[in-house]
């Protein structure tokens, strides 16, 4: 039989994620694509991990990694998790949380998404150093 993947709604990157307890709604906070510092290496003190799939079939195992692109692709930090879909109409949130990572210089890098061991889809971060002038 072949599995097919779920499909995925949405990828985001952001500061956090709070999930109301009443009504399951999810409010995503401070969505990003670059982070800058002043110099490299820098500690990015916490990223969340956002994302929503829908036409899973049962249980999908979620490993999300952050890659140096300049590196072929070296992991820096990882995060795995799961949802089980109860049906293919069902959209399944995960939210993952990655803490004190270090970027060693600046750059491109990616949170790539692996769904049941399969690269699904990525998102972008870009490390920039602060120009003069610029608002943090």
């Amino acid at each position: 039989m072949i599995r097919v993947p779920p499909v995925i709604l949405t990828i985001q990157v952001c500061d956090s994620v709070i999930v109301d307890q009443l009504t399951g709604r999810a409010s995503v906070l401070n969505i990003f694509e670059t982070i800058k510092a002043r110099k490299y290496p820098a500690t990015h003190h916490s990223m969340t991990f956002f994302c929503e799939l829908t036409n899973g079939h049962g249980k999908v195992d979620i490993d999300v990694r952050l890659v140096d692109v300049q590196e072929d692709d070296k992991t820096m930090a990882e995060v795995k998790s799961e949802v089980v879909f109860a049906n293919v109409k069902q959209i399944c949130r995960c939210i993952l949380t990655f803490g004190g990572v270090t970027f060693p210089k600046k750059g491109e890098y990616r949170f790539q998404l692996f769904l049941n061991g399969e690269l699904a889809g990525e998102r972008r971060l870009v490390c920039n150093v602060i120009a003069l002038g610029d608002r943090q």
